[in-house]
């Protein structure tokens, strides 16, 4: 009989372990916002390269950054995104974001490349699962590089069709590239 609770203590104990340690890695959609704007719609994001985070977020704050981009529309329903944006009025969007963010007027020889693209969300793709994926308007993909290389990337959701949040989440993007600094 007590051969029985060891063995009932022990699988007690290797449930409870199992359970605690893949607790997170069980749900890749539950993640801790590391800033506050994040939470107000679903938003990724990967650091690929920590040696490079003090120099670009300087060259972003002394305004040593070119920007490449894009607008990816819709391919199985109707188009609508290009009635609200286009990508020169995202660009001043985000000229305009990172201005607020300005700390000095240092020419570099480096620039950071700010690679993005808005994508609308295609609501009729048969590849969509369940009711969440139509919720959304689109996202937007940021990748902030360094001589060629990556160091920051960043999905972020916006909500409205009519894309007037569009400048909020640029902020958002914006504000979690800079507070990479330490």
């Amino acid at each position: 009989m007590s051969k029985f609770y060891y063995v009932l203590i022990v699988f007690v104990i290797l449930f409870f372990g199992y359970g605690i340690l893949t607790k997170d890695s069980n749900n890749p959609m539950k993640k801790e916002a590391r800033v506050p704007c994040q939470k107000k719609t679903v938003t990724f994001e990967k650091i690929s390269n920590r040696d490079l985070i003090e120099k670009a977020v300087s060259l972003l704050e002394s305004g040593n950054y070119t920007v490449k981009s894009r607008i990816e529309q819709s391919v199985y329903m109707k188009s609508q995104i290009l009635n609200y944006i286009s990508v020169e009025k995202a660009d001043k969007i985000l000229t305009y974001t990172i201005k607020k963010y300005l700390k000095n007027d240092n020419n570099d020889n480096d620039k950071l490349l700010i690679d993005y693209y808005i994508l609308e969300n295609d609501k009729e793709d048969k590849g969509k699962k369940g009711t969440a994926c139509k919720l959304y308007a689109g996202y937007l993909v940021f990748e902030f590089r360094l001589n060629g290389k990556l160091i920051y990337k960043i999905q972020t959701d916006f909500i409205e069709e009519d894309t007037s949040d569009i400048p909020e989440r640029m902020d958002c993007v914006i504000k979690s590239f800079i507070t990479l600094k330490g």
